[in-house]
């Protein structure tokens, strides 16, 4: 025990000393420049803290393993372990410095996290996976659920990294959890690797906290995520059921749990998943009226009430592990509608309130138009069929010019204006759809309209039409104002 303590105060009284010097030797040639979006400080601050936490990290096991006392016989024993740990973290390490000197692209950083994962599942470090003995055709199971874990752990505290003290606060409160759980567990291993870290966040967390004069840089982020899940994957070797594995999963869960929000709001957004926003779980405490430090405060509090929560679910063998999951679960699913995502409010009264159903009905309509249309025979039925379209999609007219003949047939309307989506055809011809301008019609279904309308004729060649590439035109004009054809493809005019 004495032991773990010293390197504690060693880890903290190194990185006092380092992050000063490294910042002010270091820190003008990574500089972190505000652009006045995501990156809102008001000067220029250097991002080394990685730098002086991995440097102090491994210090402390070069200095404790000097010193002259018995106990570290204990340190000598677990050095393979110490030594592997080191050489794999130290390839996201260099992924992370790279990266905030000269800048790489997500796809880039992605590549050496996954790299370093791999390796550290070759060194040993795995998440157990016991509870799976009866899957045992499944060999490389083991190896994607770690290179999964250990990819999810790092991109989310990076991704957690924007607030002064946010990473760094939720890394020292992870890796506090993860030395209290190796402690009471007697996992000696995992108590060593954690102590000189608490004691590194510790001591950088007197530069990092608002008013910062260090940013962490993804040199730390990137360190930090990716220690914290070789952490848990240690932690899960007292794992022997499903439910037991969630707990090292619960003293990570607020980032974990922010990168995945984010994964899913880009993709509902139809957006790239790597694309930066502000949209973050503390950016949307920011926009409640939270103060920077209010904010940082209040995640910590999160993640100090789920870290307390997982060590009670460890304390107790996990007898209580389900319920605890599921009270995190509803605890997470409130706070996320207390934050206001207009993602997930838009995606759950499209499901809730029957709207995405009525797309897939839409869309299935459409298809079976498409295939009704191309089957036309002649142009009477393609006539037809054009205005069985028109009336199950709402418009209220439509006049078709083709061949030298012109089909009409203009239905009431309730309104004085209307609007007109004009498909060209090849030698002048073309199809008028006509509709109310007070009516609704999803802009995604018009699209897919036009779309069907086009592929429909293009199959069907009973009648010669071979029409051009469809480029569809809005008209405003009022209701009793005669149809007439523009001069153009591909423009809008009103009267």
């Amino acid at each position: 025990m004495f032991l773990i303590f010293t390197l504690g105060a060693i880890a903290v009284v190194l990185t006092l000393i380092l992050t000063p010097l490294i910042r002010d030797y270091l820190g003008k040639a990574f500089l972190d420049h505000p652009d006045g979006g995501r990156k809102t400080h008001a000067k220029a601050l250097p991002r080394v803290g990685g730098i002086a936490i991995v440097i102090s990290y491994a210090a402390t096991f070069a200095i404790a393993l000097a010193l002259p006392f018995s106990y570290t016989y204990v340190l000598h024993r677990a050095l393979p372990d110490i030594i592997r740990l080191s050489l794999v973290c130290a390839v996201v390490f260099a992924t992370g410095v790279v990266d905030d000197l000269v800048g790489l692209k997500a796809k880039q950083k992605l590549i050496g996290i996954v790299g370093a994962s791999m390796l550290a599942f070759w060194a040993g470090i795995r998440v157990d996976i016991h509870f799976l003995h009866n899957l045992p055709q499944w060999p490389w199971l083991g190896f994607a659920i770690t290179v999964l874990w250990l990819v999810g752990c790092t991109n989310a505290f990076n991704l957690i990294d924007g607030m002064d003290g946010l990473a760094a606060g939720v890394g020292l409160v992870a890796a506090i959890t993860m030395l209290l759980a190796a402690l009471t567990q007697g996992n000696l291993p995992l108590a060593l690797a954690t102590m000189p870290l608490v004691g590194c966040l510790l001591g950088f967390l007197r530069y990092n906290f608002n008013p910062a004069s260090v940013f962490l840089g993804d040199s730390g982020s990137l360190s930090i995520g990716f220690l914290m899940g070789c952490y848990g994957a240690l932690w899960s070797e007292k794992s022997v059921t499903l439910v037991a594995m969630t707990v090292p999963i619960l003293a990570v869960s607020i980032p974990l749990l922010d990168v995945l929000l984010s994964i899913t709001r880009r993709y509902l957004r139809n957006r790239p998943i790597f694309q930066g926003d502000r949209g973050h779980i503390h950016h949307k405490l920011l926009e409640r009226g939270f103060s920077t430090k209010g904010a940082v405060l209040t995640i910590y509090g999160m993640c100090s009430l789920v870290a307390v929560l997982s060590l009670v679910a460890s304390a107790l063998h996990n007898q209580f592990s389900g319920l605890i999951v599921l009270v995190v679960c509803g605890a997470a699913w409130l706070g996320i509608r207390h934050l206001d995502y207009a993602e997930f409010a838009m995606a759950s009264r499209m499901f809730l309130g029957g709207r995405f159903r009525r797309i897939i009905d839409v869309e299935a309509r459409l298809v079976d138009f498409e295939s009704a249309l191309s089957k036309a025979i002649n142009l009477e039925e393609c006539w037809t069929k054009i205005l069985a379209g028109t009336e199950e999609f709402g418009f209220q007219g439509v006049r078709m010019s083709v061949n030298g003949e012109v089909f009409e047939e203009l239905g009431a309307r309730n309104g004085d204006v209307t609007w007109q989506l004009r498909i060209p055809l090849p030698g002048g011809q073309y199809i008028n759809f006509v509709r109310d301008l007070d009516s609704e019609l999803n802009p995604l279904i018009l699209s897919a309209f036009v779309s069907s309308v086009e592929r429909g004729l293009r199959s069907s060649i009973a009648h010669g039409l071979k029409p051009a590439r469809i480029q569809p035109e809005l008209i405003l004009r009022p209701a009793n104002a005669q149809l007439y054809q523009a001069a153009g493809a591909g423009t809008a005019s009103g009267d």
